[in-house]
């Protein structure tokens, strides 16, 4: 069986995110994708973020009845004197170690993050540890995502020359790094965008599930006034 982790903030979850975990699940045959809020996301240690048990819950009822959708408490707070930001590689083998015979596994993100793979903690042997699947957007190219990589494993021709004019789709293998470049996945959602909606007259319903929608309102969350009013 193929088991992808998608990791993120998820603050909130949103169609965007269900739409590309969809798409993956289809082109890769995911038996399983576990979404995984981090608690304490390295890249955004001076941002406010919600609360990990709200980002949770809003997890658990976007994947509620979707088959193969199943929410993670991988990255869970631990004690508070304890807790450490959630980097992707220990995350990556601890779920590598619960694999059963024959599973392969690999790792969903967008292609806005993974362009700054080379930053992550451990970059190298993260790439080697584990598949990506990176959920590409019109405009990018197989360059792009050469250049992104940490500089020890890039293509060796300049600027990723071969790849220059090549629409990120597809495989990308580079020795035993194996990119897969999902493509088409339509995902014009973003955090600003719900935050707007909630403060706003707009429909919140177009960039989350109705589930989702409602417990925003219900527990006031993004500026919401509560479901009431």
């Amino acid at each position: 069986m193929n088991v992808a982790i998608f990791g993120g903030t998820f603050d909130p979850v949103h169609r965007g995110h269900l739409a590309v975990a969809r798409a993956a699940q289809k082109a890769y045959k995911l038996g399983r994708i576990y979404f995984v809020p981090a608690d304490i996301p390295p890249h955004k240690l001076r941002q406010p973020i919600t609360p990990y048990h709200h980002r949770y819950a809003m997890l658990a009822l976007a994947t509620s009845g979707k088959q193969g959708f199943l929410p993670s408490l991988m990255e869970a707070p631990g004690e508070e004197a304890r807790r450490t930001p959630n980097f992707s590689i220990n995350t990556v083998r601890r779920f590598r170690a619960q694999l059963r015979h024959g599973e392969r596994l690999f790792f969903l993100v967008g292609i806005d993050s993974f362009l700054g793979i080379a930053t992550w903690h451990q970059p190298e042997a993260l790439l080697r540890e584990v598949e990506f699947i990176i959920a590409s957007r019109p405009g990018f190219s197989f360059a792009d995502v050469a250049r992104a990589l940490p500089e020890s494993l890039r293509p060796k021709t300049p600027a990723g020359r071969p790849f220059r004019r090549n629409a990120a789709a597809g495989n990308f293998v580079l020795g035993d790094v194996k990119l897969h470049i999902l493509a088409g996945v339509k995902h014009e959602v973003s955090a600003t965008l719900i935050r707007r909606a909630v403060s706003s007259s707009e429909t919140l319903g177009r960039y989350v599930g109705p589930a989702v929608a409602e417990y925003i309102r219900k527990m006031r969350l993004y500026g919401a006034r509560g479901s009431g009013s």
